[in-house]
């Protein structure tokens, strides 16, 4: 079979099994990456075996991880930050540590290592933005107090999600290099002063002046993605470090609301890749081995993350039907804690048993917290007329 045949098939059973895969999760009311995932277990090579090479898939599947830090920076107002940093801080940094030292601590007993364990943590500090925003009634989202601090919350863990991801790209076969860290915080500023004088002096100017040839405008935004990226890449970052900061850096513009709608199928096209290579190396003969230590991180985090919010809010002075509303919505593991396990295996920091152990815990949450939401509190796709809120 010719490469491009080979390329097509795979494409073909991705795409074609993805959409009816996605059907399904439409009707059972769950995350759709959840399907893309479940798709790409069942079709890949510890499952019906229909696409055995992963690797090209995972390998484009990066650009989709590019793309959504790119539209991660796009999103973050400065005005808007400096009122989530006042609000939403205390609760997230205390959250934040409280669950990375509960997976810490869990992980140990079942013989994985510190610095496994310690990965195994971070991935538990963050709660899943796909959930959380998408059950959210969008009039609670955009008009009300409730709102603005779920999303004041997913954004400060947001950024803690970023420096979590600069410490395990800084890894390398198995330690993590403090000098390549320390060299980040050097260029990351050098970058940041670069792309502010390049989108003043070149790339506004360029979108005011041909901003009604949308195809250009798209492709500038892409090629500023992307080049910076690479940029990133010299010195010493990452591709996707250099993404988030070319987001960041024109998300103050006039286009950038633009930008992110034009680039958000683009995005959506590499996730499923990359959801779907997430699955395809889930190895089904290693779940056994992590059986259990996914069903008490996914149970622990399931019952300790809403307390732990509820307590949090209530001690700022939340309303406590407020507090317990958030503290559900947000009870669940994030898609950041698969993206760790994936750079942090890539990076040879943790084993296959370590990222498996993350993924399987984060799916069983989404699934429950999904079902706990959608069943007792108002949401757009409540099957309660009582409930549902559009």
């Amino acid at each position: 079979m010719a490469v491009g045949e080979g390329i097509f098939t795979s494409f073909f059973y991705i795409f074609t099994g993805a959409a009816a895969a996605a059907t399904c999760a439409m009707f059972g009311r769950q995350p759709l990456l959840v399907a893309y995932i479940a798709l790409g277990v069942l079709f890949g090579p510890h499952g019906l075996g229909l696409i055995q090479d992963v690797a090209p898939m995972a390998d484009i599947a990066t650009v989709g991880i590019i793309f959504l830090l790119f539209l991660l920076g796009l999103d973050m107002q400065p005005q808007a930050l400096a009122a989530v940093f006042r609000e939403a801080a205390p609760v997230t940094l205390a959250s934040s540590l409280l669950f990375g030292l509960l997976g810490y601590l869990a992980a140990l007993p079942f013989g994985f290592g510190h610095l496994e364990s310690l990965v195994v943590g971070a991935a538990m500090m963050f709660s899943s933005t796909i959930i959380g925003i998408k059950l959210l009634p969008t009039t609670v989202l955009h008009h009300r107090h409730a709102g603005e601090l779920m999303v004041g919350l997913l954004l400060m863990q947001d950024f803690i999600a970023i420096f979590v991801l600069m410490l395990l790209l800084a890894g390398e076969g198995g330690s993590v290099d403090l000098w390549r860290i320390a060299r980040t915080l050097v260029a990351a500023p050098l970058l940041v002063g670069f792309c502010a004088l390049a989108v003043r002096f070149a790339l506004l100017p360029l979108f005011a002046r041909f901003d009604r040839v949308s195809e250009y405008v798209f492709l500038l935004a892409i090629g500023w993605c992307l080049g910076v990226s690479e940029l990133a890449a010299l010195l010493g970052l990452s591709h996707e470090i250099g993404a988030f900061l070319a987001g960041i850096t024109i998300a103050t513009s006039p286009f950038a609301q633009y930008i992110a709608l034009s680039l958000k199928p683009l995005r959506d096209f590499f996730l499923i890749l990359f959801f779907f290579s997430i699955g395809a190396r889930f190895d089904l003969a290693l779940l056994p081995q992590v059986l259990a230590p996914a069903l008490l991180l996914g149970v622990g985090m399931l019952l300790v993350k809403p307390v732990t919010f509820y307590l949090l809010l209530r001690k700022q002075s939340e309303h406590r039907r407020l507090a317990w509303d958030l503290g559900f919505r947000l009870g669940q593991i994030s898609e950041f804690s698969l993206l760790i396990a994936f750079v942090a295996e890539a990076n040879g920091l943790i084993g296959a048993a370590a990222s498996l152990l993350i993924q399987a815990a984060t799916l069983l949450t989404f699934l429950v917290s999904s079902y706990i939401v959608v069943f007792n509190f108002p949401n757009p796709i409540a099957p309660s007329e009582r409930l549902r809120r559009d």
